[in-house]
């Protein structure tokens, strides 16, 4: 970049763009942007903007310019499902989901590109469930221009892409509702509607729905029937640690496999995740009734993608994994669940 004082800066073609912030008006845009001619009318409001100087772009061996580093690896970040700007603004290119799913970014290759200091390349929460247009990334040099070596040090760490979105796969759920209680409709069914609009939330729809009494044989049979027509299967009622919930024993009897009892998560400790044939079997605590978001709710973008969650996976979510009970709850957006 050549500095070139105000004055004299009639005719001259700006380097990058300029910004304009009014606190007032609450505005942050481009008042001038790059490649733009100066004008003599435009003198007095650039002095306005603070501007003794600006700054024109001659090209350089050594340098590369905010804009040509943004666009160089753009196409390296993005990963499948996920758009870029064409253009990059104040130096700046956003991406995009382009599709429902689940965010996914390498974060130990974020780390290190962001560990070079000269470029900034903030996302939201990988494993975040996003809607189709949704902001994940933003990638600029935070200087006005950078060493060409620096850029080679940059893709280098981008032989592969770093973004993408993981569509949600799983397309019908089961639910099973267990409790005399409720069977007998001493107790009003709290948990179908609630679960079905959550699973609709990620385009899931539910075949069916039932609700069982308290009786081993009568649940591991509908456990088997349901496993073999659904995708994912929803279990609740008797899944606790009190001495007579027969649910859990059902479930084994019935072929459900699970890897690890529980996870770290609070509230919902008790949700635990199983397999039965090629359905993916949760059981899920009372908390998730009571609670607006619980460890289900964290695990669920996930399965929707079909993901099989490890016990060591399970493990991570510790950290982050105790709610913050607000009086109004904003999740996902919260760090609920964010590690």
């Amino acid at each position: 970049m050549i500095k070139v004082p105000l004055g004299e800066a009639e005719g001259q073609v700006l380097g990058y763009d300029i910004t304009v912030v009014d606190v007032q008006k609450g505005l942050k845009g481009v008042a001038f942007s790059r490649g733009h001619t100066i004008r003599k009318e435009d003198l007095a409001v650039l002095e306005r903007l603070g501007k003794q100087n600006i700054y024109v772009w001659e090209g350089s061996e050594e340098e590369i310019h905010e804009e040509e580093a943004a666009l160089t690896v753009a196409p390296l970040i993005a990963g499948s499902n996920i758009r870029y700007d064409e253009a990059p603004k104040e130096g700046k290119i956003g991406f995009y989901a382009t599709c429902a799913g689940l965010f996914e970014v390498d974060v130990e290759r974020l780390e290190r590109i962001n560990r070079l200091a000269i470029p900034s390349l903030p996302t939201i929460h990988t494993h975040f469930p996003v809607q189709a247009n949704k902001l994940v990334a933003a990638f600029r040099i935070i200087p006005l221009t950078c060493k060409r070596k620096l850029l080679e040090q940059i893709t280098a760490e981008l032989d592969r892409p770093l973004l993408c979105i993981k569509p949600y796969v799983v397309k019908s759920a089961a639910i099973l509702v267990t409790g005399s209680e409720v069977y007998h409709q001493r107790v009003r069914d709290g948990f179908t509607p609630k679960l079905t609009a959550k699973l609709a939330a990620l385009g899931i729809s539910v075949t069916s729905a039932e609700v069982l009494p308290d009786d081993k044989m009568i649940i591991s049979r509908a456990i088997r029937a349901a496993a073999e027509s659904c995708e994912l299967l929803l279990i609740t009622g008797g899944t606790s640690v009190d001495p007579d919930d027969i649910t859990t024993v059902a479930m084994r009897e019935a072929g459900v496999v699970f890897p690890q009892k529980g996870n770290p998560v609070q509230p919902g400790n008790n949700l635990t995740i199983g397999y039965a044939d090629q359905s993916t079997v949760c059981a899920i605590p009372a908390a998730a009734l009571h609670y607006a978001a619980t460890a289900f709710d964290i695990y669920l973008p996930r399965l929707a993608a079909g993901q099989r969650i490890l016990p060591e996976e399970l493990a991570l979510t510790g950290h982050g994994g105790l709610c913050h009970f607000c009086p109004v709850c904003h999740f996902p957006i919260c760090p609920f669940g964010r590690n």
